[in-house]
């Protein structure tokens, strides 16, 4: 702590307005009160400090002392990350729960990382090696599916004197480093400023697509590892559903999931299945490469956007080791609301709806911190961090201010519908509003590494679903059977394409995560359909009995078909061929 003690002289909600903190700084952490309360100062108006406070501030008052620490807001990075559930400011829920019980003591104040957990340090460098920042000195296990890659911090550079096989906690010393200033001893700890982005060697165009196992999304509106995306949809919707389908299935490495002012029963849900939820490709749970930030809505709103800013600087951290990292942000409007709260407060000039003029940059700061990167050390390892953050425009409202920031910055929009989830339709994705800037890098990825085809089928998809939104419209008009047959058969394509290929059931351990190449054959089905009823209808085959064959059930059905089942596809392929050519033709 500082030997300088400033005074409340103001308290407003969260706000609190102190004055002699004569040399502190933007954004430096300062403790409020006797409580010793978590506050960050983000005005300075001559010798007025405008502190925002990370818990109730209830009991505060004029004349109570502040007491500055000189240190930004950072977060502690190192072994232990994994599997565990923090607050906004980086404390450990269980262990403020053994300390308090349900609810968080104002104060409390609990290591983010574990001092009691033993980890065993496994050098990779030598001693006599010359080292720059984001090497890696050593790896701990730290999970069944986590190592976890102890690297030279930021600033230090020279030669490794000293490093050696360790057992012990975070804070015992791996290796010493000699640099131009003098040795350094290294831990296997780090500290770092939430609000500046972890630094890399650079940025590199994205490549490689985030497989959600989410037809419409991987199919039709892919994201790409480092890419960014939001999901906003009126309430209902399910973007918490979508959210915790990506958490659960993407294929990136790590996940770090952020619950930024949401329902605590939406986090309970993350917190009771993640462990019991086994990762599709290693068959362990999903906690096992998991990392939670929980800020409920019944927490102190100041705190929802350290939450953010926590939980982003974590992803970076394992991103720097060369892990695909993608972290789910629920949701940026409470983020949003919270900064409006605290800029009315602060008496500064609304901008649109209220939202304090520089909501653009400060949602901007936040996806721009995405990318696919070289990291920074002499292996060149490549890495990437993808972010998907849920929007709750207020009456699903798509043109309100965070919405629009937030379309601004980002290359995909999922977009919600409140239609398709009240008939039951989940993802509730519109297919017609919904795009993605991608496409085009996960086409020529999808058809190199998958199938040639994967762009053409994928395109006749769409074509079929605009067609039908644009019958639709005469369907209504003048009814379904005054348009021609052959209309008639696309409108049934369109039809399966929505209900056998598009929806999905999230609570179905065979239908709620789908491969790139078994996405790819159900659309195929689909379409061999489509175009050898087109041909039989040609040939004078009855529409009605081209609209009844008995392969439609099957169809129905195929999503259900086991992954590597290719026999089964081949064999529904021929029988759809042998049931149209059974109808007969005039």
């Amino acid at each position: 702590m500082g030997t300088i003690q400033g005074e409340v002289i103001k308290v407003s909600g969260p706000l609190v307005v102190a004055k002699g903190l004569t040399g502190s700084r933007m954004f430096e952490m300062v403790r409020v009160g006797e409580a010793r309360l978590f506050g960050e100062i983000i005005e300075i108006r001559g010798d007025e400090y405008s502190i925002q406070v990370y818990e109730e501030t209830e009991g505060i008052g004029p004349g109570q002392p502040v007491f500055p620490t000189g240190e930004a807001l950072s977060v502690e990075l190192g072994p232990g990350l994994i599997r565990s559930i923090y607050d906004g400011v980086q404390r450990p829920l269980d262990k403020l729960f053994e300390v308090s019980g349900d609810f968080i003591v104002r104060g409390t104040e609990s290591p983010s990382l574990d001092r009691a957990a033993i980890w065993d340090f496994v050098p990779v460098a030598k001693s006599g090696d010359a080292v720059e920042a984001g090497d890696v000195l050593g790896t701990v296990q730290e999970s069944k599916l986590v190592v976890h890659k102890i690297m030279v911090p930021h600033g230090i550079s020279g030669k490794v004197t000293q490093i050696s096989a360790v057992k012990g906690n975070v804070e015992t010393t791996v290796a010493t480093i000699e640099t131009a200033t003098g040795a350094v001893s290294v831990n296997m700890i780090q500290r770092w400023p939430v609000r500046h982005p972890r630094k890399v060697s650079r940025k590199l165009p994205p490549i490689e697509p985030l497989v959600t196992g989410q037809r419409v999304i991987d199919m039709f509106f892919p994201l790409t590892k480092g890419g960014t995306a939001c999901v906003p949809g009126p309430f209902g919707s399910g973007k918490t559903v979508v959210q915790h389908q990506l958490a659960k299935w993407s294929n990136a490495n790590i996940i770090v999931y952020v619950g930024c002012g949401e329902r605590g029963n939406e986090m309970t849900d993350v917190l009771m299945e993640f462990p019991h939820l086994k990762d599709p490709e290693s068959g362990e749970p999903l906690m096992e490469r998991t990392v939670l930030v929980a800020n409920t809505s019944n927490m102190p709103v100041a705190a929802r956007e350290a939450s953010v800013f926590t939980g982003i600087t974590i992803a970076e951290y394992f991103r720097d080791m060369g892990y695909s990292v993608a972290l789910m942000a629920d949701s940026t409007s409470r983020w949003a609301e919270a900064m409006r709260e605290i800029s009315g407060r602060l008496e500064e000039m609304p901008g649109e709806e209220g939202y304090p003029a520089y909501l653009g940059s400060r949602i901007a700061s936040f996806y721009e911190r995405s990318g696919n990167v070289i990291c920074l050390g002499k292996d060149q390892r490549t890495a990437s961090l993808s972010l998907i953050g849920a929007v709750s425009p207020p009456g699903g409202d798509m043109s309100e201010p965070v919405v629009q920031a937030t379309l601004r910055v980002v290359k995909v929009f999922w977009g919600l519908d409140d239609k398709l989830a009240f008939a039951r339709h989940f993802p509730a994705i519109n297919w017609l509003t919904s795009y993605s800037l991608y496409q085009d890098v996960v086409d020529s990825y999808a058809n190199d590494r998958l199938a040639k085809e994967w762009q053409e089928v994928r395109k006749r998809a769409m074509a079929l679903l605009q067609r039908e939104a644009e019958l639709e419209e005469l369907v209504r008009l003048v009814g379904m059977d005054a348009l021609a047959h052959e209309d008639r058969l696309l409108m049934q394509a369109a039809k399966m394409i929505r209900e056998d290929f598009l929806h999905q059931n999230a609570f179905d351990e065979r239908d709620s995560y789908t491969s790139l190449p078994k996405q790819l054959k159900l659309l195929q089905i689909l379409l061999h359909y489509f175009d050898e009823s087109r041909k039989a209808l040609k040939n004078g085959a009855p529409l009605t009995q081209l609209l009844g064959v008995k392969a439609l059930d099957e169809i129905a059905r195929a999503k259900l078909i086991p992954e590597d089942s290719n026999g089964e596809f081949a064999a529904l392929e021929k029988k759809i061929s042998s049931d149209i050519h059974a109808v007969p033709t005039t």
